[in-house]
């Protein structure tokens, strides 16, 4: 396993909060075609709880693969974007509430 993400000072960022800025972006760009797009509207495109977007945007809800999905075709990305954002979110904070745990295990010699 790599540890490189592991081992970061900072926790790497939420998929939430990149979505949140791609909201407040979107909202101060008049010229875009989504230019009002609210959270509850984006809920609304994506077919999904106006809840959900709420929570994931807050941070409190992690990216599923089928949000991933949902986004990826509203915003012309791929799920892997959004799911390799949660996976760097969900190493970090395993490895942060289990570190003490991690440092005892040694690899078995082959």
């Amino acid at each position: 396993m790599q540890e490189g993400n592991i081992q970061r000072r900072v926790r790497p960022t939420h998929p939430g909060a990149v979505l949140r800025h791609m909201l407040e972006e979107l909202t101060t760009d008049e010229r875009d075609q989504f230019a009002t797009l609210t959270p509850k509207e984006l809920a609304k495109r994506l077919g999904v709880p106006a809840r959900a977007i709420n929570e994931l945007i807050h941070e409190r809800r992690a990216m599923t693969a089928d949000m991933a999905i949902r986004l990826s075709r509203v915003f012309k990305t791929t799920p892997d974007i959004w799911m390799n954002l949660q996976k760097a979110v969900d190493l970090w904070d395993a490895a942060q509430a289990n570190k003490n745990q991690y440092a005892k295990l040694r690899p078995i010699a082959a």
